[in-house]
């Protein structure tokens, strides 16, 4: 939700040069510091292009393809980094992959282990996964180009058969680019035709292919086990060279295990930093093999095996630490089930959900997990929209009403017909909005990586100065110094630091995303621990939205009987609070008469013959048109229109039978939510309407509502937004997202409510609660408060330790294991910090 003149969001009144398209979904593109970026033009003229990009120019870093959406070929490919040990990891590949053919932009981003790759063309992807293997890491292709698909070929004997494949591809009308790799057995390939086209095509010159599987191999799982396995056998070959140098038994032997090892646990980071350098990147794989190297050039074969195997320890350590934060978001995609019963004519196929399209039926039986967003059209039940909305409660669901991929069907079969593909289901933008949520910098993380960037060479420079200057000063000997040079080379590893804020926010978003709350950003969780009043449009938030009967005053005859009379003339109406009548008649077991020359009163009521006689239903205006006194009922009528309701009138020409009161009624969450609050710290609770004062005053006191303002215009809510602004408080607004725009923009913090039914509201606001309800508002704000403690405790931490190592230096009280032991230390002891933030609850 930036001010960018590009950004297609609520906000964008605040734009100015691309207002004419900010409605345009087409040329949105979701990139990767989770901003929408839309261009300015639909020209595809290198010029206009360039016009884009300087539209954009005030963004302090624009997103990568701004200037690509003019590109018809260029293709954008998400990859899943495994390996990374802290964000200077992220730099060195982003540098690396940067120098290869035809690759236009890379962008990784350590919080969420993703990158993002823009290349001119399909071939210039093929080397990505191998070239990042060079460089120490991993890497899996997680989301791409729609028609660009990813298959396994089998039966191929050498490059020429890759290269038959191709040729015979290419002939297809329907192929727009195809790439097979013989060493990875892998073809990529942009088509308009389906799956089995492709797979058929391919048989025809005697190979076999198959659709590559979108769920993670454990050969990602299996890597980092054999790693751990080197590190654990390199640690028992230091053990055994200790206790040899102890007994003083062979003491060249020692030395040769002490090598082994370092090998064994140092080839990893090594290598990486061979990268690293070539690709002008100084990271911590840099320093930590500067320092082993340097301790075995100096004959500290021990201080060096330890170092590198220390190192290896902490860097599986934090991976595992912090996999927990990046699973907290990818056990959501399991949550949706890979395959779906479709009803083709009077069979029952089961198919992929990546094969199912818009308009097929799909069959979900009790207990089953829905696998695609849709329509109920036969059969209800009760469905559990936890997984969607956070609600414990599951929701009784009929014909009409609409169902989520990845909530659980709890009772009966039905049959949903399906509204939206597998890449466009609210589970899969809910998924896509948390990681670029996760992506995108907070303010306290660029901060500290601006400062990282700035003190990790100097600290290295420093660290080079004084290996050398006091040698040749004649202050010590040239071992000493090399030594504390190589500790301050350790030591001036900024990871603990740098890891501080990102992990905590990618925790606190994954802990609210299960909640049913999407946070876009960690600027907007920093926001909302700050937060001093919170305004609530009224209809809709903190009311239900839709009218209910709240009191029946029979004056003539029965309840019974003013409800069926009342039922009977309503029974046709669409407005509103007749809808309301007939609801609480149907709920209560109510029977209509049978009535007919039915007619409708403009704004006045409705009227029909039962048993021959004509009877009326309507406001008090309309029975003042009869010839029948009001008197009795008159001040009981003014009495309820006092408190904000409508009232609903029931009698003939001669008699009035009685009265129904409706009026839309307080969420039962809302006074509990909003008592919450304000114990939480937040000094004022606003209600907005634009209700009368009386009716607003009544609504307020219902609601634990601090403050009201009454009789607003749509615009009048901006301005009082800007007065909680002037009054020095930071303001939040909650509504429905589409009609509180202005004053949704207007607010610190916009947040949304019912995301779950509203792709607006995901799209507009800064935070949505995906349920229609404010119970979860509380629990936002808290998580906000810890989030922003952690941070706050990490970075004091991180900074506390360095002081202390580098401090300890000098006097020659820190070893060189022991700088290790501090950085690696400490950056695991931030992260385990920051997860608790996933186990947070109220």
């Amino acid at each position: 939700m930036e001010n960018s003149c590009c950004t297609s969001t609520v906000k964008s009144e605040k734009s100015s040069c691309c207002s004419e398209n900010k409605n345009s979904g087409n040329n949105s593109i979701s990139t990767l510091d989770g901003e929408n970026s839309s261009g300015c033009s639909s020209s595809n003229s290198k010029k206009e292009s360039e016009e884009e990009t300087s539209c954009c120019s005030s963004k302090e870093q624009a997103p990568i393809n701004t200037f690509t959406n003019s590109i018809s070929s260029v293709e954008n490919v998400t990859y899943r980094v495994n390996g990374m040990d802290c964000s200077s990891c992220a730099v060195t590949i982003e540098k690396g992959l940067s120098r290869l053919k035809d690759i236009i932009e890379v962008k990784v981003n350590f919080s969420s282990g993703k990158m993002q790759v823009v290349a001119s063309n399909t071939n210039a992807l093929i080397p990505i996964e191998t070239e990042i293997q060079k460089l120490g890491y991993s890497a899996n292709p997680i989301t791409q180009n729609k028609k660009l698909k990813t298959y396994n070929i089998e039966g191929m004997d050498c490059g020429s058969c890759a290269k038959s494949i191709e040729n015979h591809l290419n002939t297809l009308p329907s192929v727009k680019n195809v790439s097979v790799n013989f060493s990875t057995g892998k073809m990529k390939i942009e088509h308009d035709s389906s799956v089995d086209d492709i797979i058929s095509e391919v048989s025809k010159i005697g190979y076999k292919a198959s659709l590559l599987a979108k769920k993670h191999s454990n050969q990602s799982l299996q890597k980092p086990r054999k790693e751990f396995n080197l590190v654990i056998f390199s640690g028992v070959l230091i053990a055994f060279g200790f206790v040899g140098s102890l007994i003083n038994i062979f003491p060249m032997l020692s030395t040769i295990l002490y090598a082994i090892a370092i090998v064994m646990s140092g080839y990893k980071p090594a290598k990486s930093a061979f990268y690293a350098i070539k690709s002008r990147s100084l990271d911590m794989n840099v320093l930590m093999s500067a320092a082993a190297i340097g301790a075995a050039l100096i004959g500290e074969w021990l201080e060096g095996a330890t170092v590198v195997w220390l190192f290896a320890v902490g860097t599986y350590l934090q991976n595992k630490s912090i996999e927990r934060t990046r699973d907290s978001i990818r056990n959501l995609m399991d949550l949706a089930p890979p395959e779906a019963w479709v009803k083709i004519g009077t069979e029952i196929i089961k198919k992929p959900v990546e094969e199912i399209n818009v308009g097929e039926t799909i069959v979900v039986k009790p207990g089953e997990k829905i696998p695609l967003d849709g329509v109920i059209i036969l059969g209800e039940t009760s469905i559990n929209q936890a997984p969607i909305t956070g609600e414990s409660i599951p929701v009784d669901k009929t014909i009409d009403d609409s169902v989520y991929a990845g909530t659980i069907n709890e009772h009966g079969s039905i049959d949903i017909k399906v509204t939206k593909l597998v890449e466009d289901t609210t589970i899969s933008k809910i998924i896509n909005l948390v990681e670029e949520a996760q992506e995108q910098k907070a303010p306290t993380e660029a901060f500290v990586d601006k400062f990282a960037s700035i003190y990790t060479p100097i600290v290295f420079i420093l660290a080079l100065g004084i290996m050398v200057l006091p040698p040749l000063l004649g202050f010590g000997t040239w071992g000493e110094w090399f030594y504390k040079g190589l500790e301050l080379l350790v030591v001036a590893c900024p990871c603990a630091l740098v890891i501080s804020t990102p992990v905590a926010i990618v925790s606190a978003i994954g802990n609210a995303a299960k909640n049913g709350v999407l946070i876009k950003g960690g600027t907007f969780l920093e926001k909302a621990g700050t937060i001093t009043a919170i305004a609530f449009d009224k209809t809709g938030t903190l009311t239900e939205g839709k009218p209910k009967v709240t009191e029946i005053k029979s004056v003539n005859g029965s309840e019974e009987e003013l409800l069926s009379i009342a039922f009977t003339l309503e029974e046709y109406s669409t407005h509103p609070i007749a809808s309301a009548i007939v609801d609480y008649a149907n709920r209560n077991g109510i029977k209509r008469y049978n009535g007919d020359s039915f007619k409708n009163i403009v704004g006045k009521g409705v009227q029909a013959t039962i048993q021959d006689e004509i009877y009326y239903a309507g406001n008090p205006k309309l029975f003042e048109m009869l010839p029948i006194s009001l008197a009795d009922i008159k001040k009981h009528v003014q009495e309820l229109q006092t408190k904000g309701k409508s009232v609903v009138i029931i009698g003939t020409q001669n008699k009035v039978i009685g009265i129904i009161a409706v009026s839309d009624t307080i969420r039962e969450t809302s006074a509990s939510a909003l008592q919450n609050l304000i114990q939480n710290g937040v000094k004022q609770t606003v209600m907005l309407t634009g209700d009368n004062e009386g009716t607003a005053k009544l609504i307020s006191s219902e609601a634990n509502v601090n403050r009201y303002f009454a009789e607003l215009l749509p615009e009048d809510k901006v301005d009082a937004i800007k007065k909680l602004q002037n009054e020095g408080h930071k303001v939040a607004m909650v509504g429905d997202g589409i009609n509180d725009a202005p004053a949704l923009a207007t607010a610190d913090l916009g947040i949304a409510m019912g995301g779950a039914g509203t792709d607006t509201a995901m799209e507009t606001a800064d935070i949505v609660l995906m349920a229609d309800n404010l119970e979860k508002l509380p629990h936002t704000m808290k998580l906000s408060k810890k989030a922003l403690r952690i941070i706050k405790q990490n970075i004091w931490f991180s900074i506390f330790i360095k002081v202390v190592a580098l401090v300890l230096i000098f006097p020659g009280y820190l070893t060189l294991w022991m700088a290790v032991l501090s950085d690696t230390g400490a950056a695991l002891i931030v992260i385990l910090n920051s997860i608790r933030l996933l186990k947070f609850k109220e």
